[in-house]
């Protein structure tokens, strides 16, 4: 069987507890010695037994410069926790400030929409009217300016349109006359291909003489003959006509 799990309590007898410290304290300086070989740290150990009697140990006997800069190390953790507990303090100061600054605004705020004015005095009223006839000349002062700088954009943009619209319309003539200069010339093209139709000669017959229809026009027309043959006996015009 395995040795037991010792109890860390007192031990009572005082021989055993003397014992007990010897081969602890021996295990423990081995123990101290090893770390600062195995890991090159630099370890301090101090043991003052029952009856006062010191048994110590350090790296490479330099027990005092460890101690000073332990000294060094605690006092700057000291510092250090001081200095956070200040600043905990001042951050809890200023909490408040700022609690007490909001509450205080936001009893302004219902002050200026007319709301909780009964605990105020004359003197205070007359300063919340003061107070809000000068933000009505701010915000009156700012609507005007922005009035100004939106009927300023809008001349902007109307003179834009403007000359938008003026090339537009130049545009819309030039189109037109374009058009315009087209159809004449097509107009132009027309009468010139019908007067060169007009100047085609009449077809002729084979034999050279015109049409009959045009000659019998052209009797109808003539009034010499048409009173010689009024004057002529029927049978002579018949000889004629044969």
């Amino acid at each position: 069987m395995g040795r037991g799990r010792v109890q860390l309590k007192r031990i009572e007898n005082k021989i055993n507890r003397q014992v007990t410290f010897s081969k602890r304290r021996s295990g423990l300086l081995k123990k101290a010695h090893e770390i600062s070989v195995l890991c090159d740290a630099e370890v301090a150990l101090i043991v003052f037994s029952t009856k006062g009697k010191l048994y110590e140990y350090s790296t490479d006997s330099c027990m005092e410069r460890i101690l000073e800069r332990y000294e060094r190390y605690s006092y700057a953790e000291r510092q250090l926790l001081a200095t956070d507990t200040e600043t905990s303090g001042s951050w809890t100061l200023e909490h408040a400030k700022l609690k007490a600054r909001m509450e205080v605004l936001q009893r302004n705020q219902r002050h200026f929409k007319g709301e909780e004015l009964d605990t105020l005095s004359l003197k205070e009223l007359q300063n919340l009217e003061q107070q809000i006839d000068s933000a009505l000349k701010q915000i009156r002062s700012r609507k005007n300016q922005l009035m100004y700088e939106s009927i300023s954009e809008l001349q902007k943009k109307d003179k834009a349109l403007q000359v938008q619209n003026h090339q537009l319309a130049l545009q819309v003539k030039e189109k037109e006359k374009a058009i315009a200069e087209e159809t004449q010339w097509e107009q132009q093209q027309h009468q010139s291909v019908d007067s060169s139709s007009l100047l085609v000669p009449q077809p002729m017959d084979t034999s050279g003489t015109p049409p009959a229809r045009s000659q019998t026009r052209e009797d109808e027309t003539n009034p010499v003959h048409i009173r010689a043959n009024a004057l002529l006996p029927p049978w002579m015009l018949r000889h004629l006509n044969d």
